[in-house]
C-alpha cells in the first residue's frame, strides 16, 4: 500500500508488462532475509494502474522476488527487477540493511538486470514525481542493453528537488553512531530502541553518493554482488596460514 510502490508502477507502465509482488507490511531493514518458519501466501490486490497487476505477500522483499517467479510468473524470468520507491535514503552503508536493495540483489543473483529507487524522505505522502526523470533515463536503456553479470544499480533521489541532475557515484564510506537509545518499561526493566545517525567518513569527497545527495543531485551507484576482496587488500599473513 506504500505510495512509493504505486507511483513506481505508474512510471514503469509505459515500458512493458508490470507485475508487482510486494510485502504486505513495512519490511525496512530486512536486507536479504528469507522466511523459513512460516507459510508464504500471495493475494491479488486492486492495482493502481490499468494493465498492471499487484500482489501482496506476507514475506520479505527477497521472498517476494523468489516466490513471484514460481507463482504469478509461472516460471518465466522477468526482463527487469525493480524495487522501490523506498521512503528514505538507501545510500552508502544503508545498502547493506535495506529490504528494497535486498530485493534488487536477489534479482541480480537470478541473472536479471535489477535496480532500486529511493527518495530521501520518510514522508508517507511524499511527492515522488522527481524520481520519474531518472526512471525514464535508466529503465529503457537497461531493457535494451542489460547490465554486466553480477552488477545492480542503486539510485537515490534527493527530496525537495523537482529536477535534480544525476551523477554516477561510488558508495560513500560511512557508519552509524549512537545506534540505540535506552528506555525503561513500567516494571523498571531496561529496553532499547534503534535510533542513531549516519556519520559520513569522507565528507569532502565529491564522487560519493552522500556528497551528491547533500548537494541536490541524484546518486547512481553500480554495485556488485561479489564481495571478494581484491589481492591488495588481502594481508600477507593470511596467505602464510596455508
Amino acid at each position: 500500500m506504500a505510495k512509493g510502490v504505486r507511483e513506481l508502477m505508474k512510471m514503469l507502465a509505459p515500458y512493458g508488462e508490470v507485475i508487482a509482488v510486494c510485502p504486505n507490511q513495512g519490511r525496512s531493514g530486512q536486507s536479504m532475509a528469507l522466511t523459513f518458519d512460516a507459510p508464504l501466501r500471495i493475494s491479488e490486490e486492486i492495482s493502481p494502474v490499468e494493465g498492471t497487476k499487484l500482489y501482496s505477500c506476507n514475506g520479505t522483499p527477497v521472498d517476494c522476488v523468489k516466490i513471484s517467479c514460481y507463482t504469478v510468473l509461472e516460471g518465466r524470468k522477468p526482463d527487469l527487477v525493480v524495487a522501490g520507491i523506498n521512503h528514505g535514503s538507501n545510500a552508502s552503508v544503508n545498502v547493506l540493511y535495506s529490504g528494497t536493495m535486498g530485493a534488487v540483489q536477489e534479482g541480480c543473483s537470478w541473472g536479471v538486470p535489477s535496480i532500486g529507487f529511493s527518495l530521501t524522505t520518510h514522508d508517507p505522502d511524499a511527492d515522488f514525481s522527481s524520481v520519474g526523470k531518472i526512471v525514464d533515463a535508466l529503465v529503457p536503456s537497461i531493457l535494451e542493453n542489460g547490465l554486466p553479470s553480477g552488477t545492480f544499480i542503486n539510485v537515490n533521489v534527493p527530496a525537495g528537488y523537482a529536477d535534480a541532475p544525476a551523477s554516477l557515484c561510488r558508495e560513500c564510506k560511512a557508519h552509524w553512531s549512537e545506534e540505540y537509545k535506552e528506555y525503561q518499561d513500567p516494571m523498571g526493566r531496561k529496553f532499547y530502541m534503534l535510533a542513531g545517525h549516519m556519520v559520513n567518513d569522507e565528507p569532502d569527497n565529491v564522487d560519493t553518493d552522500l556528497y551528491a545527495l547533500e548537494h541536490g543531485r541524484t546518486s547512481v551507484v553500480v554495485e556488485m554482488l561479489d564481495r571478494t576482496a581484491s589481492s591488495p587488500l588481502i594481508p600477507d599473513w593470511i596467505n602464510a596460514c596455508f
